[in-house]
């Protein structure tokens, strides 16, 4: 069998700096255990290699959006507690508890048939109350805690291990609104101490560098962990010391020298205004490359900032590389975000070109794009 060709276009992942960039957190969050969000793919860097690679740093409790981010890395091999974050729905119940995932709740429908869910399967449902301090999003009141609680009792199928909240606003430059929430969080976790219940948390990133007050039992890291600032808001300097941990790299498949007035692309929105050396690389909206960005992007070529031109399509875009002629040939990598030379191109860079944030940017790096893993 003859070997399979490389992919053009890959997101590496530098697991060294992932190990830095829990290294930092567990520095802020003191003796607290620290629970990583890897959802949406771990924010676009691969579940599978985030997961396992934290499994080995000895952390045994990840989150994830979805039931079945979990199950899919419970079935490639991932042995670690699972708390599944967004609200899900009854007919989910069954799975989460044969799969011994951690729910958040707010409803006591979702009680109702986790406690059915766990009859069936002679297990017992772990749930966290999840609370809406001021995200506004999933959550229940923090005046109907108490009485929630109190209904449990009659699930005897359920354990509520864990008391929740987030916050929408901790990377904000005014922490006002998040002081205030932290108080209130606090009184709920006052109001059922009596209640049995393990593990209280509701710290983010940016909540884990600004607000030490919102460290309750545990926090939940999410973009921090990837090496990615939460906000330019964020306070802490030390949010410098964060590595990103992902790279996206590309592979120039053809050159092409063209003339002055040349319309490149669908729509020639781009013409050429003098004689240009134009480089093709195998990437576009279909691995990730917003088409938003067309015509506003740099690409690292030979350490030289390279201007992407025309109309990003689906699987390939053009960038000008005249400064580098006759020093660039098909081959060459082309870096569209991490470091080549003395220059670096950076998530947050072009997620200030889309108006947008990091997020964005890392978790819509496509599935076809393989993530390959990378040490020291």
């Amino acid at each position: 069998m003859s070997a399979v060709a490389r992919h053009l276009t890959t997101a590496v992942i530098h697991l060294d700096r992932l190990t830095h960039n829990m290294r930092l957190l567990r520095t802020l969050a003191g003796d607290r255990p620290l629970w990583p969000a890897i959802k949406a793919n771990a924010y676009g860097h691969g579940a599978g290699i985030v997961a396992r690679h934290l499994v080995g740093l000895g952390y045994d409790t990840l989150c994830v959006a979805h039931a079945p981010e979990a199950v899919a890395l419970l079935e490639s091999g991932v042995r670690a507690k699972f708390l599944v974050l967004s609200a899900t729905l009854p007919e989910h119940a069954d799975e989460i508890v044969v799969r011994g995932l951690e729910a958040a709740v707010c409803t006591e429908d979702m009680l109702a048939a986790l406690d059915r869910a766990a009859e069936r399967a002679g297990k017992q449902a772990v749930v966290h109350i999840k609370v809406d301090t001021g995200m506004g999003r999933v959550g229940i009141e923090p005046g109907a805690v108490a009485d929630l609680l109190e209904r449990c009792r009659g699930f005897r199928g359920v354990r509520v291990r864990g008391l929740m909240s987030h916050m929408p606003r901790a990377d904000e430059a005014d922490k006002g609104f998040s002081i205030a929430q932290i108080g209130q969080f606090r009184n709920v976790v006052e109001a059922t101490k009596s209640a049995g219940i393990e593990v209280r948390h509701l710290a983010n990133s940016a909540a884990i560098f600004d607000l030490p007050g919102s460290l309750f039992d545990a926090a939940r890291p999410g973009i921090s962990i990837y090496g990615l600032r939460p906000s330019v808001e964020t306070l802490n300097p030390r949010t410098a010391e964060l590595r990103p941990v992902l790279e996206w790299k590309s592979t120039i498949t053809f050159l092409k020298e063209v003339a002055a007035g040349q319309g490149l692309s669908y729509g020639h929105a781009h013409m050429t205004d003098r004689p240009s050396l134009i480089a093709t690389i195998p990437v576009g909206y279909g691995d990730g490359l917003s088409r938003r960005l067309s015509s506003n992007l740099d690409v690292l070529i030979g350490g030289v900032r390279c201007p992407q031109v025309g109309r990003i399509t689906m699987d390939q875009s053009l960038v000008d590389v005249t400064a580098l002629l006759g020093r660039v040939a098909p081959g060459a990598e082309a870096v569209l975000i991490g470091r080549q030379g003395e220059e670096e191109i950076t998530a947050d860079e072009l997620a200030a070109r889309l108006g947008t944030i990091n997020y964005e940017i890392v978790t819509a790096i496509a599935a076809r794009v393989p993530r390959i893993a990378r040490s020291a």
